[in-house]
């Protein structure tokens, strides 16, 4: 099964509908975050959640808080550049503003380029209140505080380490591949190495960056999350579970 297909045989998406129906508000956009380690397939999710929720007439935008990142440059500045992608990488003030505003009006949502590993200002997106806004990525770590305290409800993307390894791999080898005809992209710079080579340069930035990553900060919005998906090796949804209901 690919990672666009849902699971045939473990839970459907419309099941992940069903359990987060309690969290949407009776008004205004529903907020919805998913969260989860690089790689975890967040992205193909959210397309796929929004095909779900086109089935039932709600019209659904999808935004990445990747947009919130801060530049390369001011990175630099910052002696930040190894730690992109960890929580000090983000504007999470901007991220909040954001997510508090398109509940009122059109908002202006920033983006990222995966090809230029940058924030482009080219691709930032003026977005009007939809029925249902899904913001995917990173920096929704922490749902008791800061911009995950204006979602209405958070997904966890959840897989095993050596699955999440796998899927950052071969998609670090995509990006390679459609290297060799575009000199503009980032991994332009790694196409003199051969696959053996750049195959060892992805699982090393995996051990030193991303899992490091998960394993200190993203992975403690797993607990706090309304809902972890649980992915299996193919991308199906294997489980759900949802979280405790609040005390009274």
């Amino acid at each position: 099964m690919s990672p666009t297909d849902p699971a045939a045989d473990g839970p459907t998406l419309e099941a992940v509908l069903r359990a987060l129906e309690p969290r949407r508000p009776t008004a205004g956009p529903f907020v919805l975050g998913i969260t989860g380690a690089v790689a975890a397939g967040k992205s193909v999710f959210a397309a796929q959640l929004r095909g779900a929720l086109a089935a039932t007439g709600a019209r659904t935008e999808i935004v990445h808080t990747d947009g919130f990142l801060m530049t390369n440059t001011r990175l630099a500045e910052l002696g930040l550049t190894d730690r992109k992608g960890f929580p000090e990488s983000y504007d999470h003030a901007a991220l909040a503003a954001a997510l508090a505003a398109v509940r009122q009006g059109p908002t202006d949502f920033p983006a990222y380029s995966h090809i230029t590993y940058d924030v482009d200002p080219a691709l930032t997106r003026r977005i009007d209140p939809p029925d249902v806004l899904i913001i995917e990525g990173l920096a929704l770590r922490r749902p008791e505080t800061g911009p995950a305290s204006l979602l209405d409800a958070l997904i966890y993307i959840d897989a095993e380490e050596a699955d999440l390894e796998a899927w950052y791999v071969e998609r670090f080898l995509g990006f390679w591949e459609a290297a060799e005809d575009d000199p503009a992209s980032f991994y332009a710079r790694f196409r003199h190495m051969d696959r053996e080579a750049v195959t060892n340069l992805a699982r090393l930035v995996w051990d030193q960056v991303n899992l490091k990553n998960l394993r200190e900060h993203i992975i403690a919005a797993r607990p706090l999350a309304d809902l972890v998906v649980r992915k299996g090796p193919d991308h199906a949804i294997v489980a759900l579970h949802p979280s405790a209901p609040a005390a009274a």
